[in-house]
């Protein structure tokens, strides 16, 4: 897309203060679709976990790639939407901005397989939730090579909402869980009640909570949809979909733009 520049080469766009001239780069991870095991729903992942922390990265002058773990097209869960007819997302100005701008959505047509790429390019790791990561995340080995790699590199490892279960089954090379002893946050067993109220199904297959727990994670949460982040050394989590931009200022903080 071009840039409008005056005659010096100065551009109109947000000015930002850089120690390097090479800008940051952020690989952000989203879920391929699926179809829950569950109820039989076609799943992806949410538009706002995406979209919210990709306006702000890409604001401050950091390059974004959209990955998967199989590659190809992605979509967006159907709630997340906020063109659907349910207006359950009608707000979210911002995921509506990315779906009206084409190269915008044409990044979501053929996303890049995570396993290809070169992961020494990256400065940091984020992973979106949405409904499709609790059924293909957790046990997908190129995800896990990722998170370990990023992680043991010394970079920045984040995710949000149920993309955080994506940490769970991750072992470091000395074999211990990623997650043990970590202060860690993900979409809340309150959170899951609500939703499974309000579908009047039992929505996910297993709590982001619950197994965090078990796996020796302190487990902390702000309350019913409350936008929370907590960081730990390089480990950033959010709580639910209302919480990818909090990720991603510490996350900014921390690359120290």
């Amino acid at each position: 897309m071009a840039t409008a520049q005056v005659r010096d080469g100065q551009s109109h766009k947000m000015a930002v203060d850089q120690v390097k001239s090479t800008p940051k780069k952020v690989l952000m991870v989203v879920a391929n679709p699926t179809v829950s095991t569950n109820n039989g729903w076609p799943v992806g992942f949410w538009a706002s976990e995406l979209t919210h922390p990709y306006y702000e990265l890409t604001e401050r002058g950091v390059e974004v790639t959209i990955a998967s773990p199989d590659g190809g097209k992605v979509e967006f869960d159907q709630l997340s939407d906020p063109r659907d007819a349910s207006r359950w997302s009608a707000e979210d100005l911002i995921s509506m901005g990315f779906i009206h701008t084409p190269e915008l959505m044409a990044l979501l047509e053929g996303t890049p397989r995570l396993a290809d790429l070169d992961y020494d390019e990256y400065d940091a790791l984020l992973i979106c939730g949405g409904q499709s990561p609790m059924f293909t995340f957790a046990d997908n080995p190129d995800l896990q090579g990722a998170i370990r790699a990023f992680y043991e590199a010394e970079k920045i490892t984040g995710a949000f909402c149920h993309g955080v279960c994506a940490l769970v089954n991750v072992k470091l090379s000395d074999g211990s869980y990623l997650v043990e002893g970590k202060t860690i946050t993900g979409f809340s067993n309150t959170e899951e009640d609500f939703g499974n109220q309000a579908a009047g199904v039992e929505i996910m297959p297993w709590r982001v909570e619950d197994v965090l727990r078990e796996r020796g994670a302190n487990f902390v949460q702000a309350g019913l949809f409350k936008a929370f982040a907590v960081r730990d050394g390089r480990l950033v989590t959010g709580q639910q979909q209302y919480s990818g931009r909090q990720v991603t200022r510490h996350v900014i903080d921390m690359l120290d733009i």
